[in-house]
């Protein structure tokens, strides 16, 4: 009795197994291929878009992101859908696409009636388009919580990801945007070497600007390489899978347009001493001065190369120089390149009061020879 039993919660168990299984399954669907022909879509090469064709490389992709069973998800740029359908087979309840280019429409809307309930279509710029307003309320965790079961993944175009990740950077350090529900966790693709800057280890030839931002405010990891053989059309790069997860506490408590200014102003003369980018948060007449305060408020070695920098002296950096701008009265709005730009218009007014009074005086000489 025991044994058959067994047996029956054995079978029951397979059964409610195969039943989940099932219900992530896709009905049969024409392929990525078959779309593309269908749809007659090409990839817009200034919209610089490269179709991703590999169903095993568009699930390694998904399975970045952990765990999509009954997860809401947002996807950026589907194209024509290979990422998407990796979404759905993982178990996503609740899946966003956010795309640009009506040529995909059609194929996508195919693919939304064979996932009912579970696909929503928006056509629009992911740059400006609200995402706050794409999910439920009940969502949300508290940012010291987990994250919440919301995913942002997305294949994007070269041209947008830099621009876009900096803008959701600036959204999760103010906890707006997407980010509004919690430490949403980001799973996107970059050109390789944008992939290498976010991820780069301080001290490393890719050390940027964008490795402090992103890695202040997150937890940065470089899941794998995709070779751009596997695109269609083959870019000239091959590209780098990014997994972010939002920290609890950002490593710089500052606003991040003061973080971004010193980050920036720093990394702008990378392979001189940082001294002379931070002299340019200052204007000339205090530049020497305020440099010299900045640095020793800071405690900061001022012969460091930019990539040498960690992000606790960036920390020690952003919140010396807050001070400054609290103690010195429109420092923080100050920049070195409107000042060049009003001297160079000041020369050039200079120059040309000059040859007008030359061109008056040799008129007049003209006239007195004249007479």
């Amino acid at each position: 009795m025991g044994t058959a039993s067994a047996v029956g919660r054995h079978l029951h168990w397979e059964m409610a197994a195969t039943q989940k299984l099932a219900c992530f399954r896709l009905p049969p669907l024409p392929t990525i291929k078959e779309i593309i022909k269908l749809y007659n879509l090409r990839a817009e090469k200034q919209l610089s878009q490269n179709f991703l064709l590999d169903t095993r490389l568009t699930d390694k992709i998904v399975r970045q992101a952990g765990n999509l069973k009954d997860a809401h998800v947002c996807e950026v740029g589907p194209g024509p859908g290979g990422l998407t359908r990796s979404i759905l087979k993982a178990g996503a309840a609740d899946l966003l696409v956010v795309e640009k280019d009506t040529r995909f429409i059609p194929g996508l809307q195919l693919l939304s009636e064979a996932a009912p309930g579970r696909m929503r279509i928006a056509h629009g710029d992911i740059l400006t388009y609200r995402l706050e307003r794409g999910f439920p309320a009940h969502i949300t965790k508290t940012w010291e919580d987990v994250p919440p079961n919301l995913h942002i993944i997305g294949n994007l175009p070269f041209s947008v990801s830099t621009p876009l990740i900096i803008k959701w950077l600036e959204q999760m350090s103010n906890r707006t945007g997407c980010f509004m529900f919690g430490r949403t966790r980001l799973t996107l693709t970059f050109q390789k070497e944008v992939a290498e800057r976010l991820t780069a280890s301080t001290g490393s030839r890719q050390r940027s600007r964008l490795s402090v931002m992103a890695q202040y405010l997150c937890t940065v990891k470089s899941c794998f390489t995709i070779p751009g053989c596997a695109f269609v059309p083959k870019p000239n790069v091959d590209v780098g899978v990014v997994h972010f997860t939002p920290l609890a506490q950002p490593q710089i408590q500052q606003p991040f347009k003061l973080v971004e200014r010193i980050v920036k102003n720093t990394f702008q003369f990378r392979r001189k001493h940082c001294r002379r980018g931070l002299e340019m948060l200052f204007p000339e007449s205090q530049r020497q001065e305020l440099t010299e305060e900045l640095l020793r408020s800071a405690d900061m070695d001022p012969t460091l190369r930019p990539t040498e920098i960690s992000i606790s002296e960036f920390r020690a950096l952003a919140d010396a120089y807050s001070k400054l701008c609290e103690e010195n009265q429109g420092l923080i709005d100050y920049d070195f390149r409107e000042e060049l730009k009003l001297k160079h218009q000041a020369k050039k007014q200079l120059g040309s009061n000059r040859k007008g009074l030359n061109l008056h005086t040799t008129i007049e000489e003209n006239v007195k020879d004249n007479h």
